[in-house]
């Protein structure tokens, strides 16, 4: 397997999943206060959005590059 066929299948993958999940979280951890040896840390927990439209594209860009290599 070439690295262009690689990208490809990743880029199919990466797109169906971010239709099947539509988002994902992530925890962040903020240090807010320090006072000598005591430290105050703070667990934020986002979440990201993924549009349909990324996948879609995702998905679309893999495909043309299967194509195109296997035609070339």
């Amino acid at each position: 397997m070439n690295a262009i066929r690689i990208l490809a299948i990743a880029l199919i993958v990466a797109g169906a999943a971010a239709l099947a999940y539509g988002s994902f979280s992530f925890t962040k951890e903020t240090h807010d206060v320090s006072l000598g040896p005591v430290e105050f840390s703070m667990k934020e927990k986002e979440t990201v959005n993924l549009p349909n439209w990324l996948g879609i594209g995702a998905i679309a860009l893999g495909l043309v590059l299967l194509v195109v290599r296997r035609k070339g």
